[in-house]
């Protein structure tokens, strides 16, 4: 497999903030070459990935007429890897939240933290916040802090609950004011609360909608269900393009793409694939893999690369590092051991499920977080 993830851009995620912070006349660079203005709202709006929107201008022809270029997510190419990437302006290699789930130390052994609900174990699992404060899983300040410091007012128009989450903690670490925003509604009514000023200080936004990702998971992406949610989302776009001030920029992104499973392979029920193994994280496009003893990589990959070829994909963590699949510059030793002793990645639309132990994940359609244009792939949309 190639170190660049299949038709992947020169620009990424990542890009984004330092493209605003630059915008704003602070000293960072501007690869988007984002425009002065006094205030700007970036909407990541969950799952929009660009082939997705590409396929379907008909039911989006607002957000596709806006298109002003095709970024890469990162791998993997998953919401909470995404976001804080986003709000670092720097890839998972540097800030560290490198999956879904991933092991963290937990006295002489480790323990997986699933990044996305912060939680132990697994998404339903007791709260992680106490055994793994997110200030200290991802200590490195955000380009809204940046922001904040320069003075730049944030504000966040998301879901009430996730303002004190621990991946909100995690990732933008900023304080800022709350427009709480569960609906299309919501969000038109904040993100127009932010713009619509008459004072001379400029505003800076997070926007986040996520119904869309949703439906892609539950249903599959491009189903009915999702095509009706990307329809309601392209007028509600083209209702807040007619309303927003000249004096605010908006920017609309994705976190990932989708694809959807035809091939739900149940790691648990090969017992292979589990000799020498201590955990496995990541999620069902991605799996890191802890071993018992690291000596071990060559015969547990052999196993893995047996049982589930031409499924998946599997690589050892320093393969994955000399590759910089994870990001340019190598990562700190605490975040390169956060890294599976092996990767194995779905290929096609394959999915690596847990069922017992991840139910939830385990029955969706939909799936992202591999490397393949499809989920890697996310929009740039822009009002100027």
């Amino acid at each position: 497999m190639p170190g660049t993830p299949a038709g992947s851009s020169p620009h990424t995620l990542a890009d984004i903030l330092p493209s605003v912070a630059a915008s704003f006349g602070l000293d960072q660079p501007n690869p988007l070459a984002i425009a002065p203005n006094r205030d700007v709202v970036v909407l990541l709006i969950d799952g929009l990935g660009a082939e997705l929107l590409g396929r379907h201008r008909d039911l989006a022809p607002t957000l596709a007429a806006h298109v002003r270029t095709t970024l890469t997510a990162g791998f993997p190419a998953t919401t909470s890897t995404s976001l804080t990437s986003l709000a670092l302006g720097a890839p998972c290699a540097t800030h560290g939240i490198i999956g879904y789930s991933f092991a963290l130390p937990e006295g002489d052994g480790v323990r997986l933290l699933n990044s996305l609900r912060w939680t132990l174990d697994s998404a339903t699992g007791d709260t992680a916040v106490e055994a793994y404060p997110p200030e200290s899983v991802q200590p490195q300040a955000s380009r809204l802090e940046d922001l904040a410091a320069h003075g730049i007012e944030p504000h966040y128009v998301i879901p009430g609950y996730q303002r004190a989450s621990g991946l909100t903690r995690a990732a933008f670490r900023a304080p800022g004011t709350l427009h709480p925003a569960s609906n299309l509604d919501d969000l038109r009514a904040g993100i127009l609360a932010v713009a619509q000023h008459s004072g001379t200080a400029s505003r800076f936004a997070y926007a986040y909608f996520a119904d869309l990702d949703a439906n892609g998971h539950l249903y599959g992406p491009e189903s009915p269900q999702w095509l009706a949610v990307l329809a309601e989302i392209d007028a509600a776009v083209a209702d807040l393009l007619a309303d927003l001030p000249s004096s605010c920029t908006l920017l609309i992104t994705g976190d990932h793409g989708m694809v959807h499973v035809d091939n739900a392979i149940d790691l648990d029920a090969l017992p292979a694939l589990h000799r020498g193994v201590r955990l496995i994280g990541g999620e069902a496009r991605v799996r890191h893999v802890y071993l018992d003893h690291p000596d071990a990589v060559a015969d547990v990959r052999a196993a893995w690369t047996g049982e589930l070829a031409p499924h998946a994909t599997v690589v050892s963590r320093e393969q994955a590092l000399d590759e910089h699949w994870f990001g340019p510059t190598p990562p700190t030793p605490v975040i390169a051991h956060r890294i599976g002793d092996l990767i194995a990645v779905a290929e096609n639309r394959a999915a690596l499920i847990r069922p017992a132990l991840e139910p939830l994940e385990s029955a969706l359609l939909g799936h992202h977080g591999a490397r393949t244009s499809a989920e890697q792939l996310v929009p740039l949309i822009a009002n100027r």
